[in-house]
């Protein structure tokens, strides 16, 4: 049963992924604006409708219910728009984002809903879509309870959004399938991944490879990472080549185009102007993601800016930058994120934003160490860097839109990315805290802070800043 928000943070602090973490759960090509808001719910909807399988002919209503941060920010992070185009089948790995507001303008005006793509329902939001903004799920803050009425019959399922756009049934361990996989590099800290680099001769990037051939031939590894390259570079080229207002009544202008045209057109020898592209190359990311257009989930939508942004940075201002290079900066990336996720938590709601920008920038820090050469230690000691200087970071999006500060957020994370890089590489690796420690001191710092400042819109800017 719901508990009242007073109550959440000393109950949702279970970890949910004990499993091993692959890189498919890092990057996921997907649509803005929220990972854990978006994405999440309308995977969590078709899976409730596919979890009722033949029934979903017999279904004569659904209903559900939001907690917690998804009823508090769920409006502005288009969670009722995600659920209703995944009760009705769809994906957000194939979803056009162009046919969105036709879909849902068809649901909304007919009062139907066509569930699962094999039966249409009478389906009215304001009776069967319910925001329960004063209460939470004892388990994880972004929770939904989906219920569908079958004959004479109820079946009630509650799901989470953890982060990412990973969701995890309630009575399911969150993990991958099958906890007795057994990984030739089987990493639960930043300390086993430099010993068994030391053992091995092998680079963190490389034995984050040689842990994905449990899942799957390394033909496939490459084909999903140079897909998950080429649509980071998309949608920053998309980003840069739009204009106008972003939705949701904030009236924030894009400005990546013009950032973009302004550099094109301007040859001077600035030497800060790698870093005008880097801040470039993030806005134009996170600007396709307020606008819910096709983004990478890079670990979170919200930072989804960060590790597109320095990897084309690489690509751009590196010379020799090769297709093998945006692999290995994508599987060190991954085998950082891997322990977050593992040891703490990439949720907003849970963390607030260290745990998204924080973590975007510590794996892209730890990735751009590797691309200059670095050593596992420095690679180590980047990561380290990258987060250490974002603990403490609050998520509190004005009016729940991941606009205002978060565009501008990921240029920051990137800056302080190619930052910690940098300084990693001018040490030899030993430094004083460790990555672990630092991720540890993270968690804690997240459980520490006050509720409304974790994504739920109730301090911070989003209060203090007076809208027009």
């Amino acid at each position: 049963m719901p508990v009242e928000v007073e109550d959440i943070m000393a109950q949702a602090n279970k970890r949910l992924f004990d499993a091993p973490i692959s890189v498919v759960d890092l990057f996921t090509i997907g649509i803005g604006p929220s990972s854990s808001h978006t994405v999440g719910p309308m995977r969590a909807a078709r899976q409730f409708v596919g979890l009722l399988g033949v029934d979903a002919l017999a279904t004569s209503e659904i209903n559900v219910d939001l907690y917690g941060s998804l009823a508090l920010t769920g409006k502005g992070h288009s969670t009722d728009i995600a659920i209703l185009l995944g009760l009705s089948g769809w994906q957000p790995e194939t979803l056009d984002p162009d046919q969105i507001p036709t879909l849902i303008n068809r649901i909304r005006s007919a009062g139907t809903l066509y569930l699962g793509g094999v039966r249409f329902i009478y389906f009215r939001e304001a009776d069967h879509l319910k925001f329960h903004k004063r209460q939470f799920l004892p388990r994880h803050p972004n929770a939904m309870r989906f219920s569908a009425s079958i004959d004479d019959r109820q079946v009630v399922e509650i799901y989470y959004s953890v982060g990412g756009g990973a969701v995890v049934r309630d009575g399911d361990d969150g993990g991958r399938s099958g906890h007795n996989v057994y990984l030739p590099y089987p990493f639960a800290s930043a300390a086993d991944l430099l010993s068994f680099g030391r053992d091995s001769g092998l680079s963190i990037g490389e034995m984050m490879l040689a842990n994905e051939s449990v899942w799957r031939d390394q033909r496939q590894t490459f084909k999903f990472l140079d897909d998950v390259r080429d649509a980071m570079f998309a949608s920053i080229e998309s980003g840069c080549r739009r204009d106008g207002i972003l939705p949701g009544g904030l009236n924030v202008r894009r400005r990546a185009r013009a950032l973009y045209e302004s550099l094109l057109n301007n040859s001077t020898n600035d030497p800060l102007r790698g870093m005008d592209w880097l801040s470039v190359y993030a806005i134009a990311v996170n600007e396709e993601n307020a606008a819910g257009r096709r983004i990478v989930t890079a670990p979170t939508n919200g930072a989804a800016g960060v590790i597109p942004a320095v990897l084309k940075y690489h690509e751009t201002f590196v010379p020799g930058a090769t297709r093998d290079d945006a692999r290995m900066f994508l599987l060190t990336a991954a085998a950082i994120g891997a322990l977050y996720k593992k040891r703490a938590s990439i949720s907003a709601a849970e963390m607030g934003c260290q745990g998204e920008i924080g973590v975007a920038c510590s794996m892209a820090a730890g990735a751009y160490a590797a691309m200059l050469g670095g050593s596992n230690e420095q690679i180590e000691n980047a990561a380290e860097i990258g987060m250490e200087h974002n603990l403490g970071l609050t998520c509190d999006p004005i009016k729940g839109l991941v606009q205002v500060p978060c565009i501008e957020r990921n240029t920051m994370g990137a800056v302080k990315a190619v930052n910690a890089a940098r300084i990693a590489l001018k040490g030899d690796g030993e430094h004083l805290v460790s990555l672990d420690a630092v991720i540890e001191t993270m968690r804690q710092t997240g459980e520490d802070m006050q509720r409304k400042y974790k994504e739920t819109s109730l301090g911070g800017l989003a209060v203090n800043v007076v809208e027009c």
